[in-house]
């Protein structure tokens, strides 16, 4: 699949609410899930299931990608009111009032593994299940192998997209331990200020995917450069350790890492891991 044209990306990028304070912000972050589906290969016509589908950033792109025809259900756990400044309803409402509208249907509050929620989607239903920037947001890795496991017979095709653990130089290295000091509150049960509950590595992922019924097909790294979410999870690392009571478990374990973070890492504009772009059927 060609590369997404700019003046594209800038539609896409107008289409969402988050553009109104921070166009430029946006844009980033538009283009990065442009390239996702490009890698993933996302043909007109399609059907896809987005599960955590947030503000809808990739959201907008799927619904460009599948084409009039093609139809996308993004799903949260989250409930409309969730986020800020800007909620995931408010930028779903701008979305759906937008030429891409009567291509998305989105659906908050929604547990994949909740039977009763999903007693109307069929085998086949669909033709990917599509996961981005969204597996280290479940509680457990248990979690999200029953829902690979629970989508498998609902689409042909798996599109999954993560951050990689590995960083490739060592400016990355502040974001790898934002993400790691996340996950290590949310295991000691004090991941309500966090971003990250479960952060897992590519071997990690891999090893959900066959018990789950799926196989790999294609894998590629996917730049990063540009994109704002390092210091995202820093400064939401700061801010979680700083309401922790100092003198608690958790924040002893993780002084040294916020020790290190602080030393490391600039004021701005620290580069964010390198990500890939998974493919499986």
């Amino acid at each position: 699949m060609p590369d997404t044209p700019p003046d594209r990306i800038a539609e896409l990028t107008a289409a969402m609410a988050a553009a109104d304070r921070d166009r430029a912000v946006q844009e980033v972050q538009t283009r990065h899930r442009a390239e996702l589906v490009r890698h993933w290969d996302i043909a007109p016509g399609a059907r896809v299931l987005e599960i955590g589908c947030g503000q809808g950033d990739m959201t907008a792109v799927l619904a460009d990608a599948v084409g009039p025809h093609g139809h996308v259900l993004a799903v949260d756990v989250a409930e409309p009111s969730y986020g800020a400044p800007v909620t995931v309803g408010d930028s779903a409402a701008r979305l759906a009032a937008g030429p891409l509208g009567p291509r998305i249907d989105f659906r908050f509050g929604f547990d994949v593994l909740d039977e009763e929620a999903t007693a109307g989607i069929a085998d086949g239903s669909f033709d990917h299940v599509v996961l981005a920037h969204c597996s280290w947001y479940f509680g457990s890795t248990g979690q999200l192998a029953d829902t690979l496991a629970r989508v498998r017979s609902w689409a042909r095709g798996l599109c999954f997209a993560e951050w990689d653990l590995t960083p490739r130089s060592a400016d990355r290295i502040p974001h790898l331990l934002a993400v790691l000091a996340q996950g290590q509150a949310a295991a000691y049960g004090h991941g309500e200020g966090a971003n990250v509950q479960t952060p897992m590595s590519r071997d990690a992922l891999r090893a959900l995917l066959g018990p789950a019924g799926w196989r790999t097909v294609a894998e590629q790294r996917v730049e990063t450069t540009g994109l704002q979410d390092a210091d995202w999870e820093i400064a939401i690392c700061r801010d979680m350790y700083a309401a922790l009571a100092p003198d608690s478990a958790v924040a002893r374990a993780l002084r040294p890492t916020l020790d290190t973070l602080d030393a490391l890492a600039r004021p701005r504009a620290n580069p964010p891991l390198d990500a890939y772009a998974l493919t499986a059927r």
